[in-house]
């Protein structure tokens, strides 16, 4: 019996270890190519909404834009007026919806429309057909909005 619980122990041990360790990797190392990506409203703009990264994902203000257009979907993310357009902002193409929630990524219209969640209107974010975001990066702009989806 004393060989099984330190059998048990050893195993237990090993798994908090190895789960511990996933605990120091680097935001860097999720968020590919848009390393320098952090839960902030200023990082989001800059590395996502503002800028192509290496995969070859686009800018969303290529479309989301109202420099010498009309945002699609009304959606403007030029910088300075992504806050004010997301935040506590109904969608305007699935009535109802809210684009951004925060404190609850889950309910945020966004990150369904990043993830291409069932029940979206029309495509999945970019609507280019991809490449879309990495999953490190959607759950960078999912812990902005945990955290309560500041203007910072």
């Amino acid at each position: 019996m004393p060989r099984i619980a330190s059998a048990l122990v050893t195993i237990a041990l090993t798994s908090l270890v190895a789960t511990g360790s996933g605990c120091d990797e680097q935001l860097s190392d999720l968020t590919g190519p848009t390393p320098n990506l952090t839960p902030t409203l200023t990082s989001i703009q800059n590395d996502i909404f503002s800028a192509a990264d290496a995969s070859g994902r686009v800018a969303c203000t290529g479309c989301h834009t109202n420099v010498g257009r009309m945002p699609l979907a009304g959606l403007n993310l030029v910088g300075g007026t992504a806050h004010a357009a997301l935040v506590d902002r109904s969608s305007v193409a699935k009535p109802g919806a809210i684009l951004v929630v925060p404190g609850d990524p889950d309910n945020s219209y966004l990150i369904q429309k990043l993830e291409g969640a069932a029940g979206i209107v029309g495509q999945r974010m970019p609507r280019t057909s991809g490449p879309f975001l990495t999953p490190g990066q959607v759950a960078v702009i999912r812990r902005w909005i945990a955290l309560g989806a500041r203007n910072d």
